[in-house]
């Protein structure tokens, strides 16, 4: 299988695809690739029984899929934990080099790397890591997109996407971080939410919005 392909199904894992339909602009946003690059390779994936793709409803992964996803998702997110933990990596510099060793590592050494870093169950940017045994819990799915005036949410994890994770440190929103949704502006404007702890109003991008999970 190509690194291409591979990159695919991990987005189409990361976006929710094993639960849920995700689109085709989803997918074209997260690797910044053009639509029709995105219909090209999907079509790919179905014909090799990877994805389904439902038309007007999006993509979601078969058996199959998940399973090719879930090891990809292990051994990508504990190369993103040792280079940000271990070598000090900035969390938005860190999905390139991640992405070579990924594709060069063997299992001996996904197992020794996970012993070393003393098995952790998820990655700086809050997704979770599938055990040897391939054991996890579920992520969430609920986009600050989606959040309602008024609801105080947490920041479980973030798309792994190099412009997003630079837009959010620059804003300075964090995997843990807890606020209430103070407005939705319209016509695609900003979200604007209060953070718990400092009381400080952070203004959110409407595209970020949908690339950020919360509890």
């Amino acid at each position: 299988m190509t690194p291409k392909k591979e990159d695919y199904l991990k987005i189409i894992f990361e976006l929710g695809g094993k639960q849920r339909k995700v689109s085709n602009k989803q997918i074209s946003l997260s690797l910044n690739v053009a639509a029709g690059s995105v219909t090209e390779m999907v079509t790919k994936l179905v014909s090799e029984g990877l994805v389904v793709h439902t038309p007007y409803a999006g993509i979601s992964l078969t058996a199959d899929g998940i399973e090719v996803a879930e090891n990809l998702i292990r051994r990508h997110r504990l190369w993103e934990t040792f280079l940000v933990d271990k070598l000090n990596y900035k969390l938005q510099d860190v999905h390139d080099d991640a992405e070579v060793l990924e594709h060069a590592t063997s299992d001996n050494l996904v197992k020794h790397l996970d012993d070393f870093l003393g098995h952790p169950k998820n990655c700086p940017h809050g997704g979770m890591i599938p055990s040897i045994d391939g054991d996890y819990a579920e992520e969430s799915y609920d986009l600050l997109a989606d959040a309602e005036i008024g609801s105080t949410k947490v920041v479980d994890r973030f798309v792994d996407n190099h412009e997003l994770l630079t837009y959010l440190d620059e804003i300075k929103l964090n995997i843990g971080d807890k606020f209430t949704v103070v407005e939705h502006v319209p016509f695609e404007g900003p979200i604007k939410v209060k953070l718990v702890d400092t009381g400080k109003e952070v203004s959110i991008s409407y595209n970020a919005a949908h690339y950020i999970f919360v509890n």
